[in-house]
């Protein structure tokens, strides 16, 4: 007994000495991958450069040129009109437009994305349970003295486990995916920003449209009602014989065309209208908006503008964020040619009998590393790294012609508005003669010195020339609200409150670097 004794002892310590031999394996293994985890291999992020030009062309004394970026909040720009009847039709538009509410659907589903990708980090950890019960009948023996009574077997067994995965980050494979999708969510944010400024400057826009048509209607019915007057003084003189007919049919006729002129402008009114119905989410049949004639100037521009101004401008941000997950797409590619480590483990307990199960006897364990590597792919991989280093050339460009076009709007609006500016005053004084001579063209009309074809030209000249200054006021304020757009959002930094219906603002870009930007061709490890 004794022997047998120290027999078991001696068979039960070299099976936990294996056991401690084999653990520490695994444990070397795991620590191993830990501190080879951190390395990543692929090209590293630079923002590309883009040409900055050293002022802008159109732009007033002082102003200065930024680098992109988004990095700024540009709140409630529109305040600066003093309009409350704009302000509300904003605020509305914050509240029910369907396409920003596209776009911040779409952020929530990138910032769902970035935890998705995150969660690759941590192991995955599973428990299973079963329970099964299994019988063989008395020929399925395998003694061939089994008799035809016999009866057969019937085993039940029952297990208990937990089992745990993990795949070190060997090669940055997984955290160049959540860097990309923190640049994805960072870009969809850009996204919502650029959709918002974008709703709100094309409502500003079309407000200010439909405000221009009013001013316009408000001087055609002022010209009918000019014209009328102008008729029937016309058919006086026509009973009384000084002039002739042919005089009262081409009064009657410049009448009905400023009526005509007066009923069209309620299409393009109409359109706006509607227009504005659907930006602010509302059926057009249930809108309306009371005509009031546009009576506002454009604000004054300040001659200092803040170096920061053109960074806010939200396509800009988004179009550098897609190229940094571009670029993150890159190591993805590279890190598949390296081989993949598994660590799994495996413990429970297995028994026969229910009321043994969680006994020492009936547990188990399973621990082990599991190393996989790619040997032939048919040139896979490298199709794939190929793929992804264009579409980072592809984002690339798309970034700077994004720069491009950002300060070719700024230009366009800057010189759009000093041209008009200057263009008002000159009509306005056109307006004023045209008047003055309309006034001594009816007096010597009404004398009998000149023909009432004269009359007419005169009218028209005036009537033309205060419809043009209309449509000139309107063009200054549809600039200005597309200079606002085009700096981002306004150029107030005092009130510029995000307002992106609790969406994150963006990180900052990583700074810009002096090397090259194009990407390496080697894998860094």
């Amino acid at each position: 007994m004794p022997s047998r004794s120290a027999a078991s002892v001696s068979s039960s310590a070299r099976a936990a000495h294996r056991s401690v031999r084999q653990f520490s394996a695994i444990a070397i293994a795991a620590a191993l991958a830990v501190s080879l985890a951190g390395c990543a291999v692929g090209p590293n992020y630079q923002r590309p450069s883009t040409p900055m030009p050293a002022s802008y062309k159109e732009a007033p004394q002082g102003w200065k040129v930024a680098q992109p970026s988004d990095q700024f909040d540009r709140g409630a720009w529109w305040t600066i009109y003093n309009d409350t009847r704009l302000d509300d039709l904003e605020t509305r538009l914050n509240q029910s437009n369907q396409s920003i509410a596209q776009y911040a659907a779409a952020y929530r589903q990138a910032r769902a994305l970035v935890g998705e990708a995150r969660a690759a980090y941590f192991p995955t950890i599973g428990a299973s349970a079963s329970a099964s019960r299994s019988g063989t009948g008395a020929g399925n023996r395998s003694t061939a003295s089994s008799s035809f009574g016999q009866q057969g077997s019937i085993n039940n067994q029952f297990s208990l486990s937990l089992d745990a995965t993990w795949e070190p980050d060997l090669w940055g494979s997984i955290g160049r995916t959540v860097n990309a999708q923190k640049a994805g969510q960072q870009g969809a944010a850009a996204d919502l920003a650029n959709a918002r400024l974008s709703a709100q400057a094309t409502l500003a826009q079309t407000y200010f449209q439909l405000r221009s048509l009013d001013a316009q209607q408000r001087l055609l019915d002022d010209t009918v009602a000019a014209y009328q007057q102008s008729l029937k003084l016309t058919q006086n003189q026509y009973a009384q014989g000084i002039v002739a007919r042919s005089d009262v049919i081409q009064a009657q006729t410049q009448l009905q065309s400023a009526q005509a002129s007066a009923i069209d402008n309620g299409i393009a009114r109409a359109q706006y209208e509607h227009a504005i119905a659907a930006l602010v989410g509302e059926p057009a049949s249930t809108f309306s908006i009371p005509p009031i004639p546009l009576d506002a100037t454009p604000p004054t521009v300040p001659a200092e503008m803040p170096s920061a101004i053109l960074e806010r401008r939200p396509d800009i941000a988004s179009a550098e964020r897609k190229a940094a997950a571009a670029n993150e797409q890159i190591g993805i590619e590279i890190a598949a040619y390296f081989p993949s480590l598994t660590l799994s483990a495996q413990g429970g307990f297995e028994s026969s009998v229910l009321s043994q199960l969680l006994r020492a006897p009936s547990r188990f364990w399973t621990l082990g590393p599991d190393i996989a590597a790619t040997i032939f792919d048919g040139g896979l991989r490298a199709a794939r790294t190929d793929a992804a280093r264009a579409a980072y050339d592809q984002n690339v460009a798309t970034y700077r012609q994004t720069v491009l076009s950002a300060f070719q709007n700024v230009e366009d609006n800057l010189a759009s508005l000093r041209i008009l500016e200057r263009e008002i005053v000159v009509q306005q004084q056109a307006v004023e003669s045209a008047q003055q001579a309309l006034a001594i063209i009816n007096n010597q009309y009404k004398a009998g010195t000149v023909a009432f074809i004269s009359v007419l030209t005169a009218q028209t000249t005036a009537f033309t020339a205060q419809q043009k200054l209309a449509n000139i006021a309107g063009q200054r304020m549809v600039s200005s609200v597309g200079l606002v757009k085009a700096l981002g959002g306004g150029w107030d930094a005092g009130q510029m409150d995000r307002e992106t219906g609790g969406v994150e603002a963006p990180s900052a870009a990583s700074a810009p670097s002096a090397a090259a930007t194009s990407v390496a061709q080697k894998p860094a490890v």
